[in-house]
């Protein structure tokens, strides 16, 4: 009786034995969350982001004794038949290498500013100047238009251009490439915005990377009403399983840490990286402020257009 009340005890033990010492099967059969997801196959190598300059250092957009670009203001007509205004950077050598041609950084300013401060309160020219004869950023135009009352906070619909994106492919390029010896492909153009700025690069060029290269997000994103339309509209884009092969550089955004746009920017990061998009997100110190934006265009002038440095 001993005998067989032991054999099924035994056999229970045996069990749990061998099941202990199997391989688990149970994590291998519950897929992971991430078990779904195809990493994106970089479309170029990484490149190196210098760190930003210290919050009191104004020695990199003071005007030295090295070779200087000029500032030069220019109108042009929309279609609308509006005279509109352009403040243009064009590097040292522009007026005697007169066979060279330059890549393009359309440089976009904040809400209730214009066309004049980036140079103005932003030094853009000083940093590039400076840049530039250190060797660290490659010689580039800089236009710089005024898109007050033209940009949208709403993201729009792809296919469907706002007034501003209007604006940029039907008036300011053409006039551009018309006017200046612009290299006229998408590898040679970039967009760049501070706050309100910053929807220029999230609305028309996110939405035209046939045209811009690459974007550079300075403190801003999507308020939270309109966050969920982004995800939306975008949906379709950031779903291509080739994206990353679309942005020549990563996505760039920026914010401070006391920065009022930093919720805003930290949720509409998160949509991309949602998708696997490549992207440098920076977090500075101070906030909304051009001590940042200063900084920001010093950090990424460095990068841009690096196919032919």
């Amino acid at each position: 009786m001993k005998i067989f009340l032991a054999l099924p005890l035994l056999l229970a033990a045996t069990a749990l034995a061998q099941e202990a010492a199997a391989p688990a099967a149970t994590p291998a059969a519950r897929p992971s969350p991430a078990s779904h997801y195809v990493v994106p196959k970089p479309a170029h190598p990484v490149s190196i982001l210098p760190a930003l300059p210290a919050s009191e250092d104004i020695s990199f957009y003071a005007e030295r004794p090295v070779p200087h670009g000029r500032v030069e203001v220019v109108h042009y007509k929309n279609s609308a038949g509006t005279e509109k205004r352009l403040h243009v950077y064009l590097p040292p050598g522009y007026d005697t290498e007169t066979e060279r041609r330059y890549p393009v950084l359309y440089l976009n300013h904040g809400g209730g500013e214009h066309d004049g401060h980036w140079t103005a309160s932003g030094h853009a020219h000083h940093i590039l100047d400076n840049l530039i004869a250190e060797g660290r950023a490659r010689p580039m135009i800089i236009v710089m238009p005024n898109t007050g009352r033209l940009v949208s906070g709403t993201p729009p619909k792809l296919g469907e251009d706002d007034a501003c994106t209007q604006e940029y492919l039907n008036d300011i390029l053409p006039f551009v490439d018309g006017r200046y010896r612009a290299r006229q492909n998408r590898e040679s153009r970039a967009v760049a915005g501070l706050s309100m700025g910053g929807f220029v690069v999230l609305n028309t060029g996110l939405t035209h990377l046939e045209t811009f290269g690459e974007l550079y997000v300075f403190s801003s994103g999507y308020w939270p009403d309109q966050l969920a339309l982004f995800k939306e509209r975008i949906q379709p884009l950031l779903s291509d399983p080739k994206i990353n092969e679309r942005f020549r550089m990563p996505l760039y955004i920026a914010v401070g840490e006391t920065d009022i746009a930093y919720l805003n920017s930290m949720k509409t990061l998160a949509v991309f990286a949602e998708h696997g998009v490549r992207n440098f997100s920076v977090l500075s110190s101070h906030g909304h402020e051009w001590l940042n934006w200063r900084r920001y265009l010093w950090q990424t002038a460095q990068i841009m257009f690096p196919e032919d440095r």
